[in-house]
């Protein structure tokens, strides 16, 4: 081993030799593309891996932004359904002046719930309204400092306010406790017995006071099927929720209104 050190600065020096009459006698073109291919890829490896905590941190806060202004879109818009609100004069929605946080969905309870990546130290609470960008997902019921719990929609004992997007007919969204493996249809009641409802009709959030635990105007889904109330108090009918339940990834939680 000590022989192989003494011999090294020996071996270094006709190395530095040999390429030194390799590139005045031979051509050079081969020695720099050899050059530029091992420590070209030397060089591309060592930057990606420099890089690539700082990219990992970007694409997530991109992720983030990105979950922000795809909320942003769906909820300043007005209900998507076969009519739009009569009443509207074109004015902001009221969702222009909500404050929303976007959140990663983490982790799946089997009693139909979602632990996001959001907690109180972001200012989210208890009662908040969660939806991604395809619509309604459900309402805070628990918050740590770092995480949330959110119950589904379709969970059994969800109950949310709503109303049909065109006829503004309002009543009540229920889960229904047959899930199927698609993550499940919910109940529609309308408070009307003789409420007209077709399948197709889009189905909204009513809002509540506060805006908890439900803003106004999100979307929940449409109708599958309308069900048979002959002498009931109510309308009923099956609706297939907008968002994928079975597919969650970025949420986001509306923290409340803007300060005026």
């Amino acid at each position: 081993m000590r022989a192989f050190g003494r011999r090294l600065p020996m071996l270094l020096v006709v190395l530095s030799v040999a390429l030194i009459a390799a590139d005045r006698w031979a051509s050079p073109t081969p020695l720099r593309a050899l050059g530029s291919a091992v420590f070209g890829s030397l060089e591309s490896v060592a930057s990606s891996a420099t890089r690539w905590p700082a990219d990992t941190g970007r694409i997530e806060d991109l992720e983030r932004e990105n979950a922000r202004l795809r909320a942003a879109l769906l909820a300043t818009g007005r209900p998507s359904g076969p009519e739009k609100n009569k009443h509207d004069k074109g004015d902001k929605s009221p969702m222009d002046r909500y404050r929303v946080v976007p959140a990663h969905a983490i982790g799946f309870g089997r009693d139909r719930t979602v632990t996001i990546d959001v907690g109180s130290a972001a200012g989210v609470a208890r009662d908040m309204t969660v939806f991604d960008s395809d619509g309604l997902i459900g309402r805070v019921i628990q918050a740590g400092p770092a995480t949330a719990t959110v119950q589904l929609i379709t969970s059994p004992s969800a109950s949310v306010g709503a109303r049909l997007a065109g006829s503004r007919e309002v009543g009540v969204v229920k889960g229904v406790a047959d899930q199927g493996a698609d993550g499940g249809l919910l109940r529609l009641s309308l408070l009307n017995p003789e409420a007209s409802v077709s399948p197709g009709d889009h189905v909204v959030t009513l809002g509540s006071p506060n805006l908890r635990p439900y803003v106004p105007d999100v979307p929940i889904g449409s109708v599958v099927s309308v069900e048979d109330a002959s002498g009931g108090p109510t309308r009923t009918a099956l609706v297939r929720p907008f968002a994928r339940f079975t597919a969650l990834d970025l949420v986001t939680v509306v923290l409340g209104s803007e300060a005026r």
